[in-house]
C-alpha cells in the first residue's frame, strides 16, 4: 500500500516508512521542484521513495532475522 502513495506524495510515504527526517528534507525539495517543472521532476522523487520503502522492509526483515 504504500508503494501506491509513494507515487501520489511520496514525501508521505517516505515519513511512514521510518525516515522522517529524509521526508522533510525531500518535501522541501519535493514542491518546488512540482511547481517549477510543472511535475516532471516527480517520477525521481518516486524512485526515491519506492527504493526507501524497500530498504526498510529488507532491514526489518534483516533484524527479524537476526532474534
Amino acid at each position: 500500500m504504500n508503494y501506491i502513495l509513494a507515487i501520489l506524495l511520496p514525501p508521505l510515504s517516505i515519513a511512514i516508512a521510518g525516515r522522517p527526517f529524509v521526508a522533510i528534507v525531500t518535501f522541501l525539495i519535493w514542491v518546488p521542484a512540482i511547481i517549477f517543472s510543472g511535475g516532471l521532476t516527480h517520477p525521481m522523487f518516486i524512485l526515491l521513495a519506492w527504493f526507501l520503502i524497500h530498504q526498510s522492509g529488507t532491514a526489518r526483515l534483516m533484524r527479524r532475522g537476526k532474534d
